[in-house]
């Protein structure tokens, strides 16, 4: 029989948050792939588990993940675990769950903790519905869209962002959504210096210019007055699509174009061209 691939989910920091059934599996699991070996290093101390660490993370190449895939195969279950909080949302993960779907194994997911539903109950802002949107681009037409889109959007919007550049985002969206805009930004979730600061845009945008952020952190902008309207699309995916791989252009940068010429999300975009005849 194939082995299962248990999606775990860890603590965003405070050991005490791991449940007591990850804690079960993770102490019988022959292997762990994790995003940062050292740091799933400290947790499985700390809950005296031993089982062989795997390094997987966003810049591994596919002999790693056929080498996880393959320890599947040979009946072996493996639990993929990210930094912290839930893998794939926002972490490395979703290509590896494809294939092992695709080969036939099992994927189960352990829940716990992810900053998103983290911030969201604490931040005093509606959440039955909500945008998640993660780390949104340094720069470039697709931040933009990004920003006028969750500045239109009626729903809260929920961004990640590091935080050498949190005044930035705040300063942008500021711009987009008005200085009166609420906002929260939840900081170091969980940890020894947990902070959940709220108020404006331009306060935040004013506060965070002028005080450093460190941590972990996690920005959620109030939802707009009125329901954010569909974006006007005029170009024919799959045509244009078309036109551009048979002229030579590479499908990665086939998606990247149409996303600039569509504002369509670049997950959609993906899947269309990639469903096209090869």
């Amino acid at each position: 029989m194939k082995g299962t691939l248990y999606v775990v989910a860890t603590p965003l920091g405070n050991l005490g948050d791991l449940t007591y059934r990850a804690v079960e599996l993770l102490k019988v699991v022959p292997v762990v792939a994790a995003e940062d070996t050292r740091r799933t290093r400290q947790l499985l101390n700390h809950i005296e588990a031993h089982p062989r660490l795997i390094s997987f993370h966003a810049h591994s190449n596919q002999s790693r993940l056929d080498e996880i895939v393959a320890e599947l195969e040979r009946g072996r279950d493996v639990a993929l675990v990210s930094d912290a909080g839930t893998p794939v949302v926002s972490d490395p993960g979703a290509e590896l769950v494809a294939e092992v779907r695709r080969r036939g194994c099992r994927v189960i997911p352990i829940p716990g903790l992810t900053a998103v539903a983290t911030a969201l109950s604490a931040s005093g802002l509606t959440a039955d519905r909500y945008l998640f949107l993660g780390f949104i681009p340094r720069k470039g037409k697709e931040r933009s869209q990004l920003l006028e889109r969750a500045a239109r959007d009626h729903w809260s919007v929920v961004f990640y962002e590091a935080p050498n550049r949190l005044a930035d985002l705040l300063s942008d969206l500021e711009h987009v959504a008005g200085p009166d805009r609420q906002v929260v930004v939840a900081r170091e979730l969980t940890k020894m210096h947990e902070e959940i600061r709220t108020g404006t845009l331009a306060e935040l945008a004013g506060f965070y210019s002028a005080h450093e952020a460190r941590g972990e952190i996690t920005v959620i902008l109030a939802g707009s007055a009125e329901p954010a309207a569909p974006p006007a699309v005029t170009v024919d995916i799959e045509q244009r699509a078309t036109e551009l791989l048979s002229g030579g252009v590479s499908r990665k940068d086939t998606v990247q174009r149409l996303v600039e010429e569509s504002g369509l999300p670049r997950n959609e975009v993906y899947r269309r061209v990639m469903d096209l005849p090869r």
